[in-house]
């Protein structure tokens, strides 16, 4: 049976990016999410947050970790991941839903505009790199998707 797993996010960071590695090396970064539901009830405006923790990895870690700070507004593409666990202090079965971060797009300005989303913010999205393997070719240097050698020769 057929199965899908994506979540597509926009809110605010609650906290800086906290980086950290692997013991092989693997960056991996850790961002609070907000996202805001604003609705009414009987003429009355309310707004409900939720709150959602993310984490990426690799050179996409290493990017949201040196470019985001608390506040910024992102565009956040992944997949939900659960994690369980019994708890040492009550031996009660835990469980947390957290989201594995796959395309991460920064939206609004830096304020300095010094980042390398210029002035206005914006730009291309962040995607992760895939695993290379020992039998895979090495990545492509270019920065954007790999193309047939024959493609070069269309004239735009």
């Amino acid at each position: 049976m057929a199965s899908v797993n994506k979540v597509i996010l926009i809110g605010n960071l609650t906290k800086n990016p906290e980086l950290r590695y692997t013991p092989k090396g693997t960056a991996v970064a850790e961002v609070g999410l907000a996202c805001n539901r604003r609705y009414k009830v009987d003429n009355d405006l309310r707004e409900e947050v939720t709150y959602i923790d993310i984490t990426f990895w690799g050179a996409q870690a290493e990017t949201v970790s040196k470019y985001l700070e608390k506040g910024r507004s992102v565009y956040v593409e992944g997949r939900l991941k659960l994690d369980q666990w019994d708890d040492k202090e009550t031996g009660k079965k835990r469980s947390k839903l957290s989201v594995i971060g796959e395309i991460c797009q920064f939206l609004g300005s830096r304020g300095s505009g010094d980042g390398p989303m210029g002035e206005g913010g914006g730009g291309s999205p962040q995607r992760s790199a895939p695993q290379q393997t020992a039998s895979s070719p090495p990545p492509s240097t270019g920065s954007g998707p790999l193309q047939d050698e024959e493609e070069d020769d269309i004239p735009f």
